[in-house]
């Protein structure tokens, strides 16, 4: 064994994990291929401008490719070196919506006012983590309710892609109605999402990425050919040069002033803080263990144990996203795609990350990617996130067959509260109103059914301040 090898091969603990340094870099490879669509689909979110005369820029392509690949090539590499498991860090695919259509779209912040935002929830986490008591909240919140977050930001996910594609656009006499389907960008959506699908169904692993480069050089051509308006910018057209100098000037650009009276203002400006970071967690902790199930890292009782560093560094992720302008970084479920091909350690994690940095100087390719090449990724990976509902059966690491749950929409207690959380989400663009309302649906129903004792004193003082969120406007809260 080369002394390269021999030295990861120690500070991995890769032999004793079962596995080869190979191996543990070949998966580090697909994991990274299999969710870089992340390098597209960021900075095209979060290159939305604010309203229609808010004066608010959406971020600039470049300047959002290079702290995308930063914050998850370091913290990625970070994950693999501190808690030596092959989970992979990016900003999250939701979070980075919500910022965008619904701090920024709806709330009207200005990007570091909504990055600010994210370092507030980061910071929250991680004290969490460090005294312990992340776990705690997780258990006190009901699993239904997790579930319908997920559903609720997948949903809002899709939405929005439907949206972006031109598939989905504002009504006459109805809030909504189908797009006319007309020119050459919407088809550019539906030969994209046909591919994905496609893809998808043959059992393509980088089904989404290879869907968004396909799709691409499909508008690169159709631009050429029809000359084509509806395109932004430089996208559907080839770059002068395929590499740039990494534009680091996002860095640090963050701040708390959405907590000022003019803006969100300290009530609601908390209450968005905590639906952002439960929504966060709830995500992680599902990933940690799914992931962590098929590495063989689970105990005897389906725990993970020594969870407090992965969970810190996903933590740190979601602050470090928030201080780059990147949205919050999280743990990745495509992680199971380099644990699939036997990787057991974090030297897939320290593979994966590196490659995320050397990803930056390419942000001219990102440029060229139009909104509905990345469309069809945002309809798809919505849809994925709506599988939680489903019941299904898996198999633990010691070979038992475990069943999940689906919900049960026909009782009362779970099936109103969840949708309640699902349909609010996407049909108000805020992911508070979604958690708000599950929350408060939960409470009342548990309350009339004289069930109140099953209800944790923390619901219930929570769902109790999201009444007071709802109703603010009649109660005169104005901070």
């Amino acid at each position: 064994m080369p002394g390269w090898q021999a030295t990861l091969d120690k500070f991995f603990r890769v032999r004793a994990a079962g596995s080869n340094v190979r191996t543990e870099m070949l998966a580090g490879l697909t994991t990274f291929v299999v969710m870089s669509y992340i390098i597209f689909v960021n900075p095209n979110i979060l290159s939305t401008p604010g309203p229609e005369g808010s004066g608010i820029a959406g971020l600039p392509i470049k300047e959002t490719t290079t702290v995308t690949c930063l914050v998850a090539g370091v913290m990625t590499i970070l994950m693999g070196i501190v808690a030596n498991k092959a989970y992979a860090i990016a900003p999250g695919l939701g979070i980075n919506a919500i910022v965008a259509f619904t701090l920024v779209g709806q709330n009207q912040l200005t990007y570091p006012e909504a990055m600010g935002v994210i370092v507030a929830e980061g910071i929250l986490i991680t004290l969490l983590v460090l005294v312990g008591i992340r776990r705690y909240v997780m258990d006190i919140v009901p699993l239904e309710l997790k579930k319908g977050i997920s559903v609720g930001i997948g949903l809002f996910i899709l939405f929005i892609g439907l949206v972006d594609g031109g598939i989905v656009e504002a009504g006459v006499g109805t809030p909504l109605q189908l797009g006319n389907l007309r020119g050459v960008p919407v088809l550019v959506t539906c030969v994209g999402l046909l591919i994905t699908i496609t893809l998808l169904a043959r059992g393509y692993r980088a089904a989404i990425l290879l869907g968004i480069v396909l799709t691409t050089v499909f508008a690169v051509i159709a631009r050429e050919v029809f000359d084509a308006s509806g395109f932004a910018g430089m996208q559907a057209q080839f770059p002068d040069s395929v590499v740039s100098t990494p534009d680091f000037g996002l860095l640090g650009n963050f701040s708390f002033h959405f907590f000022d009276g003019a803006k969100l203002g300290i009530w609601v400006g908390i209450l968005t803080v905590l639906s952002i970071m439960m929504a966060d967690f709830f995500d992680t902790m599902g990933t940690l263990v799914g992931v962590g199930s098929q590495a063989g890292y689970l105990n005897e009782r389906g725990e993970l144990p020594d969870a407090q560093k992965p969970l810190l560094i996903d933590s740190l992720a979601a602050v470090a996203g928030g201080a780059a302008s990147s949205s919050s970084a999280t743990t990745y479920i495509e992680s199971a795609a380099g644990v699939a091909n036997g990787g057991r350690t974090g030297l897939v994690a320290a593979t994966c990350g590196v490659l995320f940095l050397l990803a930056m100087p390419f942000s001219p390719l990102v440029e060229i990617v139009p909104t509905q090449a990345t469309a069809p990724a945002l309809i798809i990976v919505g849809w994925m996130m709506t599988s939680v509902l489903s019941e299904r059966e898996e198999v633990t690491s010691d070979g038992r067959v475990v069943r999940s749950r689906g919900i049960d929409f026909a009782d009362i207690e779970i099936g109103l509260p969840v949708l309640a959380t699902m349909v609010m989400m996407p049909l108000t663009y805020n992911i508070t109103n979604g958690i708000g309302a599950g929350f408060l649906v939960w409470a009342v129903v548990k309350i009339v059914r004289g069930k109140v004792r099953e209800v944790h004193p923390v619901m219930l003082a929570i769902a109790a301040a999201f009444l007071v969120y709802f109703l603010r406007g009649h109660l005169g809260v104005d901070v």
